[in-house]
């Protein structure tokens, strides 16, 4: 006797997925999209050379960026998206190439800019803002790029960099492919015999089972199957390094650590003041390791334990549906406009609820914010899977408002921005549940 299966792509519910046509109308409307920006290269390499020169041609350069992205975006998202609907469906795959091509083109063609905009002496900017004081909108995005000053190449560097970003993503997307495509899992079997689809996504689920023999099985299986390919696994891991290590020490960061970080305006100390404080509170998670194990009645705590419940009967199924009334329930205290906003986004399909075959695994939220954003779920019935809509949906607002209100050269957010959203709507979660529960 086997559970249900996972379905196909075109086995879910139409009112499940996510409406991508408020992006392009559809894919011969993205294709048009797409062809017509390849006429923004040429555009673009008319200003080189003129960026220093004027105010005027400064400010028409970066508006004409804008322009770029304000096009290029939703049709990366829609190319993305439809791609992690089945990552084995090669048509989007073959999308998602076509729309990568363009951006780098795009970029290669003005890799000049960040050069030619460090080279603009301090006085000279100061009297572009004076002059043209529609330039104003771009100081933040003028200063991030002059901040990286002595990590900027010449031109030519530069369009050669760029034109690299096409090829600098194939490890990662063979490990996507690997996982969500390619690789199949054996079924598992719980004690009582009943047969169980193991996928990437049903694994932590799985591992959450009371039944011990279920979890080892689980485990066992999984990771046993992952063995069978671990030298290629590995092969990517090793040429996703050297990626990184390869545009660390081109752009001439001490690290890959700090040229990964430079990005998010993060320094090295932070990043391992933050490895540091978590090893000096280690014993912590070993007196937890120890409730854990007395806990569950073991003799000896084993990897597959570590997700198990560790008070009985604890586990309820949660559906999608009260997951939104509950989650709407608890971010009412950020007041109406909020609600609003959410109701919205789940009476308007922005979200893909449901796992099929082939689909991408785990949960996003897109981060563009025009028209509006998508979040990716793959919903598992449980507690963990309410808070990771409460958590992605506050990603999607936060990029939802950051659209609404934020020039197009400003809508960009660092990671540790992009967290606080997200992590304020899980905490409002976790109170509104606590203050709802009759336990002693």
């Amino acid at each position: 006797m086997s559970e249900k299966r996972i379905p196909k792509r075109s086995e879910v519910a139409v009112e499940s997925t996510w409406n991508l046509n408020d992006l392009v109308p559809g894919d011969d409307a993205w294709f048009a999209q797409n062809d017509a920006l390849k006429a923004y290269p040429e555009k673009i390499a008319a200003f080189q050379g003129k960026l220093g020169e004027s105010a005027k041609d400064l400010l028409a350069f970066l508006q004409l960026n804008d322009e770029v992205t304000e096009k290029l975006e939703p049709l990366y998202t829609y190319a993305s998206c439809k791609g992690d609907e089945d990552v084995s469906n090669n048509f989007y795959q073959d999308m998602i190439g076509k729309v990568q091509s363009t951006f780098v083109q795009i970029m290669a063609a003005s890799a000049f800019s960040t050069p030619e905009i460090i080279a603009i002496p301090e006085d000279t900017l100061t009297d572009f803002y004076a002059q043209e004081p529609e330039l104003e909108t771009y100081r933040r995005y003028l200063y991030n790029l002059r901040r990286l000053k002595e990590h900027t190449l010449t031109p030519a560097e530069e369009k050669l960099l760029a034109a690299s970003r096409e090829m600098s993503g194939t490890a990662s997307k063979v490990v996507g492919v690997l996982r969500n495509a390619e690789l199949k899992y054996p079924d598992v079997v719980d004690s009582q015999g009943k047969s169980h689809q193991l996928t990437n996504e049903t694994l932590t689920m799985l591992l959450e089972d009371p039944d011990v023999a279920l979890r080892k099985a689980t485990f066992e299986t999984y990771y046993q199957r992952l063995g069978e390919f671990k030298n290629t696994i590995a092969s990517t891991l090793d040429a996703q390094f050297k990626q990184l290590r390869f545009y660390a020490n081109a752009r001439k960061y001490n690290s890959t650590l700090e040229a990964s970080l430079s990005n998010t305006e993060v320094p090295t100390a932070v990043y391992h003041n933050l490895i540091d404080a978590v090893h000096a509170n280690m014993d912590k998670m070993y007196h937890y390791v120890r409730l854990r194990k007395k806990m569950l009645g073991l003799d000896e705590l084993h990897m597959y334990d570590v997700y198990a419940p560790i008070v009985k009967d604890a586990a309820r199924e949660v559906s999608f549906e009260e997951a939104k009334a509950t989650v709407l329930e608890a971010l009412a205290v950020l007041g109406e406009d909020y609600v609003a906003m959410l109701q919205e986004g789940f009476d308007n399909r922005w979200i893909d609820v449901y796992q099929n075959e082939g689909k991408r695994g785990g949960a996003y939220s897109t981060g563009s914010g025009a028209p509006h954003p998508y979040v990716l779920l793959n919903w598992k019935y449980n507690l963990d899977s309410m808070f990771t809509l409460a958590h992605e949906m506050g990603h999607a607002l936060h990029s939802y408002h950051t659209a609404k209100t934020q020039p197009v050269c400003n809508r960009d957010y660092v990671i540790f921005v992009a967290e606080v959203a997200s992590t304020c709507n899980e905490v409002l979660l976790m109170k509104y549940l606590l203050g709802k529960t009759t336990d002693p």
